[in-house]
């Protein structure tokens, strides 16, 4: 398969977070299928039941190791094509990364190119389950090319996540009588709109902190007042999180009960000479590697704005810059080893 073709059977295959294992096994039959004919080794590593890492070497121990993940947010929808695009669920983020990383490293073996990896991993759309599983088991690798949808350009650093559950509690009372309840509900969008008045930080580099309320759920039905009540939210760090966790306490206040799920820094990257660089508002899982595979860079085709979109798709043209970059990369990369 061609990189356009690639794409789209990798899109075609729902992998909704944590329902990522069929991706996975076919990136790993693919992945064996290229470690024979190129003298390389391929596995699959289990993170937990039901859902692996693939990793496939070539060569000795890897210098560079291009990665991604392999999960996508909801809802899934195929792929399509037209003259210019593919389009589908996870076109950019990051089935299309994906099949320019395979395309990449087969081109780079075919010129002779050994002592690189392939690492794509569960979970970075949830709580980066398998990037932080590979952390704890290093490959020697001292490179790590790590992709998203950054339009290829070379990410000078990215936010940092912040995500909570706010959970209210009241008092169940038939509604004709509110006043032998508690709403939960109306704590709750209480406290929400505190958390909202919130002057979150900015920094001169990566911009401006965000905070997104992204699910509110509760209630019994419409005719009893609710007991309980819960939000999910999600902050884009700019700095370190200290000042904001602060906020967050304050402005809850007590009212309902704040629990911290996740916290990703924010990220300073290096840039490499000749390439065009970019600042990156998304956070990723390069935090969650912590260093255990090497330097890490972020650069990958397609828009992020367009990501987690219904309209998600890649440009068929940074598909094929992508299979050209990653291999520049990747040689430029093992020769700053020597």
């Amino acid at each position: 398969m061609n990189v356009f073709e690639l794409t789209r059977a990798l899109i075609d295959i729902e992998s909704v977070t944590p329902n990522d294992g069929n991706v996975a096994e076919f990136l790993y039959r693919h992945l064996t299928a290229v470690a024979a004919r190129f003298h390389g080794h391929a596995e699959k590593i289990q993170v937990e039941p039901g859902r692996f890492n693939v990793f496939a070497q070539f060569g000795n121990t890897p210098v560079v190791t291009l990665s991604t993940h392999m999960d996508t947010v909801p809802p899934h929808f195929p792929s399509a094509d037209t003259e210019d695009r593919i389009t589908g669920r996870g076109a950019c983020d990051t089935k299309g990364i994906i099949a320019a990383m395979l395309q990449a490293a087969e081109q780079l073996l075919e010129s002779g190119e050994t002592d690189f990896g392939l690492l794509f991993v569960v979970g970075e759309e949830r709580n980066s389950a398998g990037a932080i599983h590979a952390a704890q088991h290093p490959r020697g690798s001292r490179y790590l090319i790590n992709g998203e949808p950054t339009e290829n350009k070379l990410a000078l650093g990215s936010k940092g996540a912040l995500r909570y559950e706010v959970t209210a509690h009241g008092r169940m009372a038939h509604s004709a009588y509110p006043e032998l309840g508690e709403s939960a509900i109306e704590k709750l969008l209480d406290v929400l709109e505190s958390i909202r008045a919130i002057q979150l930080p900015v920094d001169e580099v990566l911009g401006r902190s965000t905070l997104n309320i992204g699910t509110i759920s509760g209630g019994r039905a419409p005719n009893v007042i609710p007991d309980q009540a819960r939000a999910e939210i999600f902050i884009r760090l700019v700095n370190d999180s200290a000042s904001t966790r602060a906020m967050m306490e304050k402005a809850v206040d007590g009212r309902a009960d704040l629990h911290q799920v996740l916290e990703i820094p924010a990220l300073r990257l290096g840039g490499l000479p000749g390439f065009e660089t970019a600042i990156m508002a998304y956070t990723t899982d390069i935090p969650a590697f912590q260093g255990a595979w090497g330097k890490p860079f972020l650069l990958g085709p397609g828009s992020i704005h367009v990501a987690h979109t219904l309209h998600e798709f890649v440009p068929k043209k940074e598909l094929l810059e992508a299979i050209e970059i990653y291999k520049r990369m990747v040689r430029l990369l093992k020769n700053e080893k020597n």
